[in-house]
Parts: structure tokens; sequence; C-alpha cells
């Protein structure tokens, strides 16, 4: 068999189309976390209010929370068909490839920008091209590093739980070793990246606001995942069906070793 027909074939068909999901995912989750947005006003409801550790506020989140979720359960479907080397090659991929592009982001800030450019949005209420581009893509460094850290350990752990429920439950139960190794990774994530962003960075967060935030943070993300469940099982269920039953079953079985 030659290298390029191995192309053809549904496993590695599967895997590609699988990881670049993936990853694209974690890009733009990362490149659209800089907007903060109202959750409350988003769904025209009254503002919640809520009020932890001596702190309060509304549900206000990074935009990248839409897509954390999806990156989640995506870890679980190409952990249950291609296991553990599979996701640990894709998530150092991702890793790799968002230091990557976020130097080259910082590259693209550092070009001197054409005089004309930098007016051309102004009558869209944007005098200064070049100050919004750095703005909306020069994240800070703590929280490039904070996201980076708390996505390679988060992903390490949810490789972990999920072969370790699997483990106990056998081949049944797709529901709780997916929830399940989301529920511990994500509240992993939530937490690390706002200490080493906020707590550790130059913002020095309060131990209060902190964990305030990050509960708040837990609670959307674990809430998402419990109702994105239909959608592991609608995933499983066209995998299935592209690779069919028997070859289905020799991945899972192989990737569970």
């Amino acid at each position: 068999m030659s290298y390029l027909s191995t192309i053809s074939l549904k496993p590695t068909r599967l895997f590609i189309i699988l990881g670049g999901f993936f990853v694209a995912n974690a890009l733009i989750a990362e490149f659209i976390g800089v907007k903060i947005f109202a959750l409350e006003d988003t769904l025209g409801l009254s503002p919640f209010n809520w009020n932890l550790f001596g702190q309060k506020g509304s549900l206000n989140f990074t935009a990248g929370v839409l897509l954390w979720p999806i990156i989640f359960i995506m870890t679980d479907i190409i952990n249950e068909y291609f296991g553990r080397k599979g996701i640990r090659l894709l998530s150092f991929l991702t890793v790799g490839l968002i230091i990557y592009a976020f130097l080259m982001i910082y590259a693209a800030i550092g070009l001197t920008p054409a005089s004309w450019w930098v007016g051309t949005g102004t009558e869209a209420g944007v005098p200064d091209m070049q100050a919004a581009f750095a703005s909306v893509f020069g994240q800070g460094l703590w929280i490039i590093v904070g996201s980076v850290v708390a996505f390679l350990l988060g992903q390490i752990i949810d490789v972990f739980v999920f072969h370790r429920i699997k483990k106990i439950t056998g081949a049944n139960k797709v529901w709780l070793r997916a929830t399940g190794s989301t529920f511990i990774s994500q509240f992993i994530d939530s937490f690390v990246v706002l200490y080493i962003a906020f707590v550790l960075g130059p913002q020095q967060w309060s131990m209060g606001l902190f964990l305030a935030v990050g509960i708040v943070n837990y609670i959307y993300k674990v809430s998402a995942a419990i109702l994105l469940t239909p959608a592991i099982y609608l995933a499983h269920n066209l995998i299935d069906r592209y690779l069919g039953d028997e070859l289905a079953e020799k991945m899972k079985t192989e990737a569970a070793l």
C-alpha cells in the first residue's frame, strides 16, 4: 500500500476531519476570547446578579466559552476512537499552533501600517485601525500563557478520567465518561486560566474575585456540556455508520488499550 493511499482509508480520513475541527475550534476560541459578552442581555433575560465570596456581578463571559465545551466533547469523541495517543498528538499540535499563531499576530502588529489604512474605519467609529487591530488581537502574555497551560492540563486530565471511567463501566454509559471527564477537566481549566492570567498576572485579582468568577464560569461550562450530551450520541452514531460496526468496534477496543 502506498503512502498516498492511506489517505483514502476511513480511519485516516476520520482522524483528519475530527482533528481539523478540534484544532480550528481551539484556535478560534483563543482569538474570539478577547470579547466579553453579557449572557442575560444576549438571551433577553433580567440580570442574574450573582453574589459569591463578597463579589457581585452579572453573567459576563469571554466569547471563547461558546467553543470550549465543544472542544472538550471533541476530545472525548476522538479519545473514543483513537485513544490517548491520538488526542495527545492533537493537543500538543494545537498548543504549538496557538503559540505560532500569536507569534505571527505580534509580528503583524509590529509592521508599520500604511498611513491611508489607519483611518479607513473612521466612518464606522474606528478612527485608528492600527490601535484597534493591536487591541483585539494583541492579547496579554499572561492570558496567552494561562489559556495554553489550562488547555493542555485540562486535556491531560480529561483523557485520564475518560479512560478510568470507561475501564470501570465498560463500553456502555457513553454519557457518563464524556460528561464525567468534562466536568473534572473543565473545573481545572476554568480556575487555572484565571489564576495564571489574572491572579499571578498584572491585574492581581483578589482571591474572592478569582473564586467567584471561576465558579460562575465553571457552572456555565458544565451546563453547556450537559446540553450538548445528545450531540455526543449523534456523533457516535454518524461515525459508526461511516466506519461500519465491525471497524468502529475494533477502533474503540484498540483505543481503550
